[in-house]
């Protein structure tokens, strides 16, 4: 069985999408662990929703960072987590963390990076104008918003779109690509070799996608 530990500071979106991808394949993978860091985030009623084990560890009443994240590689160490999977996680955890799980943790961005790492990747796409946006799953590095870049889904921004409009068209773009890298993973179909993410099997899309399209 393949173990997934999911690390949720907010609305649980990326969870349940996650959970609901378990459920089609519950006799491979499975979430064996939930962490929040947030008291008040929604996807704790999610988690207990669907009856996933879970842990809430405050950040707030430890010391220091070190100390918070030791507590949630406890966690996941008992569980016997395979890949830990970044669902909202608000909080940048320290080399200490990324080292202990290297190539175990993954995380999904708003944006097809490199391009727009941080926040506020709608307002800046669309304030600078491009055609494409899009989302990212990388495995999870030290330095914000990088790493080995595992899959991507793009997603074409129209005149119209505002951020909340571009935001709910890459969330499902988000649904799609998540699970699939959690099963490339799991099924062991890559591997990295100097910092890139390699596929054991070459299946990349052979369409040009232009925005804006000419039309009939």
């Amino acid at each position: 069985m393949f173990n997934l530990g999911i690390l949720i500071s907010g609305k649980g979106t990326n969870l349940e999408n996650i959970y609901n991808f378990t459920q089609k394949f519950s006799n491979k993978i499975r979430i064996s662990s939930v962490v929040c860091n947030n008291p008040e985030a929604l996807g704790i009623d999610i988690a207990k929703k669907n009856n996933l084990p879970l842990e809430i560890i405050n950040h707030n009443k430890f010391i220091d960072r070190v100390s918070f994240e030791k507590e949630i590689d406890s966690v996941f160490s008992e569980k016997k987590v395979d890949l830990i999977c970044n669902a909202g996680f608000m909080r940048v955890l320290t080399s200490w963390f990324v080292n202990k799980w290297l190539n175990k943790q993954i995380n999904i961005h708003p944006s097809l990076l490199p391009s727009y790492p941080g926040l506020n990747t709608h307002k800046r796409a669309i304030n600078e104008g491009v055609k494409f946006s899009g989302c990212t799953v990388h495995f999870v590095r030290s330095k914000l918003d990088s790493g080995p870049i595992i899959n991507q889904a793009v997603v074409p921004i129209s005149p119209e779109d505002t951020e909340e409009t571009l935001s709910k068209k890459i969330l499902k773009a988000e649904h799609i690509i998540y699970p699939q890298a959690i099963r490339l993973i799991s099924e062991k179909k890559l591997e990295v070799i100097n910092n890139k993410v390699i596929y054991k099997e070459h299946f990349s899309p052979k369409e040009i996608t232009i925005n804006p399209s000419e039309g009939n």
